[in-house]
């Protein structure tokens, strides 16, 4: 890869640091930072979560490389069907989350958040389907299960007619055994595998042992656009295309991803633009109508300035992507 990379003091010399407050709290944060990089085909982001080592993130790097660099591919549709993404919020505010979303015909809805109790997740999806009966839901554990514990919980669920339950418990051996135990028990629920996918030295693993009925995938922890197509034309398997929580502009790389796909099923989760209460331009990349439009986005440097952090945190981004950077040299 190393003769595909733009150097490196070019990539430090076209890079800004935001910081972009959230409406709501989603995934433990109330601020999610991110690097742009501006290159001659437009804008790239960055944005691995904090936690991540370089042999992980320096696949986000790639991808932000990828966007700002190489032209989007021939898109196959110019809008994409989204879903709406319902926090793991008291059912009290269900309705508040969700009416911030432009006609939501799917929503995505997080259970098994820590500190929690199952009680909570029944009483947040029968909420959402009580506001939006008509509506397909998709839960997402995040890991949150063990197998028992999400058998149980599925089978309780799968009374709101679910479209599928994503990445019930953590491994691809854990989503098999869910997933058999399911179909056992007469419970016809489809499963979806996301970091079973995107965390695994070999995301086609899942389709090889029939661990997952689809793929959920997203394009900055794959690596970018081409590598997800590769993994999805070999999977042989239904895919979603998800934000990482992204900023308007890792948004319209992965809506040029959906936009690219042969086949696309099922509404995509890329309407997390409504979780952010700024946004890197003026022109953010949202909804309309529960479509989202296929286009680049601009990021607008006053806007960039405005939402800089401290340098201290600029400083440690650079320092990450000097580190990912080097790691891809290498690989």
């Amino acid at each position: 890869m190393s003769t595909e990379l733009p150097p490196l003091d070019e990539l430090l010399a076209n890079s800004f640091v935001v910081r972009l407050p959230m409406r709501v709290k989603f995934r433990g944060i109330t601020q999610r930072e991110a690097l742009l990089i501006k290159g001659p085909e437009g804008w790239g982001e960055f944005s691995a979560f904090t936690e991540y080592a370089p042999a992980e993130a320096s696949r986000w790097l790639a991808a932000g490389i990828e966007a700002a660099y190489q032209p989007f591919p021939e898109p196959r549709r110019t809008s994409i069907p989204v879903n709406a993404t319902l926090p793991a919020v008291p059912a009290n505010q269900v309705g508040t989350v969700l009416e911030k979303y432009d006609a939501p015909h799917t929503i995505k809805i997080k259970v098994a958040e820590q500190g929690q109790s199952f009680d909570d997740d029944m009483a947040r999806v029968a909420e959402a389907r009580r506001l939006y009966p008509q509506a397909a839901l998709r839960v997402d554990a995040n890991m949150g299960w063990d197998v028992d514990q999400a058998v149980e919980a599925l089978k309780a669920l799968s009374e709101f007619d679910l479209q599928y339950a994503e990445q019930p418990v953590p491994g691809i051996t854990g989503l098999a055994q869910v997933r058999e135990k399911l179909r056992n028990a007469g419970v016809d629920l489809r499963i979806a595998a996301d970091e079973a996918v995107r965390k695994h030295t070999d995301p086609l693993e899942v389709s090889r042992l029939g661990a997952a009925d689809l793929m959920v995938i997203k394009a900055q922890p794959l690596g970018g656009i081409q590598a997800v197509l590769d993994i999805a034309e070999q999977a042989e398997l239904d895919v979603v295309v998800s934000s990482a929580l992204d900023t308007s502009v890792g948004l319209a790389q992965a809506a040029a991803l959906a936009s690219a796909l042969p086949d696309l099923p099922f509404a995509c989760g890329l309407s997390t633009g409504t979780l952010f209460a700024d946004d890197v331009s003026h022109e953010p990349l949202l909804a309309t109508a529960g479509f989202l439009a296929v286009r680049r986005v601009d990021a607008d440097l006053e806007k960039l300035a405005r939402l800089s952090p401290e340098q201290q945190r600029v400083d440690w981004w650079r320092h990450r992507v000097e580190e990912c950077y080097q790691y891809l040299v290498r690989v």
